[in-house]
Parts: C-alpha cells; structure tokens; sequence
C-alpha cells in the first residue's frame, strides 16, 4: 500500500507546496479507497511533506543560481555592491569640497 502512496506522491503535481492538511485528506481518501491502511497514514503524511519542504528548497537553490547567473550575464550589481559605491562617492565628494567649505 505504501508503494502505492508513494508512486501517487511522486506523480502528483504541486508537491512541492503540500500542506500537511492536503497530504492528510490525499491520504484519508485513499483508505477510503482500499489502498491505504489506517496505520500507515501518519508516515505517509510526513513522507509527504517533509519531500515537499525538500523539493523547495531544491527550487530555492535553483532560483537564486539561476537568478545570479543572469545578474552576472547583465551586469547587474547587488545591493551591497551599490552601497559601497554610493559610500565611495559620499568620500570623495567630502574629498572634493576639502574642509573649508565643509
């Protein structure tokens, strides 16, 4: 029966954001349906959602490369980046005006 879950769990669309409630309800139906044992549920609800909280992170990591590859590939600078040129800036404007007119 387990098998049978888990070939559901794999084939079944928005895995990746099940909620415990969901895997619960996917669950309860399938004992209705015979092909699922009553003991077998809470294992199967954590089987499901802890592969759920993994494949997000898995498309996490995915998302941040893929996002810093293309802000490599644009030339695009962080935040942090464009921080320490607008403190760069600030400095050498204060250089400019020297102390006299400051």
């Amino acid at each position: 029966m387990l098998d049978f879950a888990r070939k559901l769990y794999l084939a079944g669309l928005g895995a990746l954001f099940i909620t415990k409630e969901k895997a619960e309800e996917i669950g309860k139906e399938l004992i209705k349906r015979g092909e699922f044992k009553q003991e077998e549920l809470k294992k199967f609800v954590e089987q499901l959602v802890e592969r759920g909280k993994q494949e997000q992170e898995k498309l996490k990591k995915t998302i941040r490369g893929e996002v810093e590859r293309l802000r490599g590939e644009l030339g695009l600078v962080t935040k942090n980046e464009l921080a320490a040129l607008e403190r760069r800036i600030e400095e050498l404007e204060a250089k400019l005006k020297g102390p006299s007119q400051g």
